[in-house]
């Protein structure tokens, strides 16, 4: 199955979404999450459909009280994410694996995140990886990645809008 074709099976019945970019941006390839988030505004969508964006940065446990408040259906989280693809691959990740996955070099394990988002609440989560080519410092990431990035926006755009 492809990408669109998950990401669509997701976003079936979709009420409120938010879309959730972590990483950071000093870290070339790290910094992709907040880099969709930019992009995703910049695309002015926000409210039209109930949509929320949300740039996390390194740091997504600040904002789950943001996110409870404002009971989403569905909930995205973007990442820089080493499963071992080629760089710019981009793979929905189930909540279930993300302990067999190197996801995530921040402050919380995205696992015991999305737990705790779980706990007395009732929403679709899913992780969406993108293959980092570069960790190293700069401040924008590598052109494989920047498409996927970009990809992924177009995609997201054609589902909900």
């Amino acid at each position: 199955m492809s990408f669109k074709s998950q990401l669509s099976n997701f976003l079936e019945d979709c009420e409120k979404l938010i879309v959730l970019g972590v990483g950071n941006e000093l870290k070339c390839d790290d910094g992709i999450g907040p880099y969709i988030i930019k992009k995703l505004k910049e695309e002015n969508i926000e409210n039209k459909k109930k949509l929320l964006f949300i740039d996390a940065k390194t740091v997504p446990e600040n904002f789950t009280g943001k996110i409870r408040k404002e009971k989403p259906t569905h909930l995205i989280i973007v990442d820089a994410c080493l499963m071992d693809e080629e760089p710019g691959a981009m793979k929905i990740v189930n909540k279930y694996d993300f302990a067999n996955i190197g996801i995530s070099t921040h402050s919380m394990s995205l696992s015991f995140f999305v737990r705790y988002l779980e706990k007395d609440t009732e929403f679709r989560i899913i992780f969406v990886g993108i293959e980092p080519e570069s960790m190293d410092y700069a401040d924008k990431p590598t052109p494989k990645v920047e498409d996927a990035a970009n990809e992924f926006v177009t995609i997201l755009k054609e589902i909900i809008l």
